[in-house]
């Protein structure tokens, strides 16, 4: 399936009393790239995370990916209490209290306010269970980021079809410009001659026309251009349908379609050829542009 690089994913889900976050989205790159974004403690998902990403078929496009983790439940903490260190804290309101003079407003608020009087025990993470959430929560994500890199790498691929099929109307356009052309020189050549000889009594060498309308022929004649600009065409037809990344060898396709493209323009000097080698340049420019997103 074709895939665009320009994507957006996210996914919500709650596992062990947290709820997991994971957002990703994708721009054009030669390569693969991934940036991953998580809370300091999560740096054991990082190098996961770009594996997994990989694992699913991603192979261009500058990823960034945001892992955002919220406590909703607290499970298996334990409170203790300090008691030597709250009888310390106690004792010493009491003497500032009667060694000043001061209201007595010891209170357990007022004592609890000292938090190192508590003792909070996390119970051990588990970095499995972890990923495992994670992981989940990263496929949902990743479902909805790779469907909308398929619809848009479709879009892209009926654009691109469209405007082969114009290119491929310019050229047979051009092929049967030039076939005219050659032709009808020797037509051309001996009439020329006989407006430039009219009245010298010179007689015309058809045999000289012949030969210099075979050199024209052979010069002129864009047949082979226009049947290697066919094949990378079908080439690039057959490249769309596949199911791997076809990005890097769609480029080099368009990269022949245009050398094809200016050596025609180059070899011809009829004002139509050349206004259709136009037209088929600006359609091969629309199609380089489009296929810069695909992966």
């Amino acid at each position: 399936m074709i895939r665009s690089m320009t994507a957006f994913g996210r996914a919500v889900r709650e596992a062990g009393g947290k709820r997991y976050t994971i957002e990703i989205k994708s721009v054009n790159s030669k390569f693969l790239e991934c940036q991953i974004k998580y809370p300091r403690q999560y740096g054991f998902v990082e190098a996961r995370i770009k594996s997994h990403i990989a694992e699913r078929g991603v192979s261009r496009g500058k990823i960034d990916c945001y892992l955002g983790v919220e406590v909703i439940e607290q499970q298996g903490v334990d409170i203790t209490l300090d008691g030597a260190l709250t009888r310390s804290y106690i004792a010493a309101l009491e003497r500032l209290r009667d060694e000043f003079g001061l209201r007595d407003d010891i209170t357990v608020c007022r004592v609890a306010s000292f938090h190192d009087i508590f003792n909070v025990t996390h119970p051990e993470e588990d970095i499995e269970a972890e990923w495992e959430a994670v992981r989940e929560t990263l496929d949902e994500a990743l479902d909805g980021f790779l469907a909308m890199r398929e619809a848009e790498g479709e879009r892209l691929a009926a654009d691109a079809r469209i405007k082969l099929c114009e290119i491929e109307a310019a050229s047979a356009a051009i092929g049967e410009i030039s076939e005219r052309n050659i032709e009808s020189y020797p037509e051309r050549l001996a009439e020329r001659i006989s407006s430039l000889l009219e009245g010298g009594g010179v007689e015309i060498n058809e045999q000289r026309i012949l030969t210099e309308a075979a050199i024209f022929a052979d010069k002129a004649s864009v047949d082979e251009e226009l049947v290697r600009l066919s094949s990378h065409i079908t080439a690039f037809r057959q490249i769309l349908d596949e199911e791997e990344a076809v990005g890097r060898k769609l480029d080099f396709l368009i990269q022949e379609i245009n050398r094809e493209t200016n050596t025609i323009g180059s070899k011809s000097q009829d004002t139509k050829i050349a206004h259709l080698v136009v037209d088929i340049k600006c359609t091969v420019e629309k199609i380089r542009e489009q296929i810069q997103n695909l992966e």
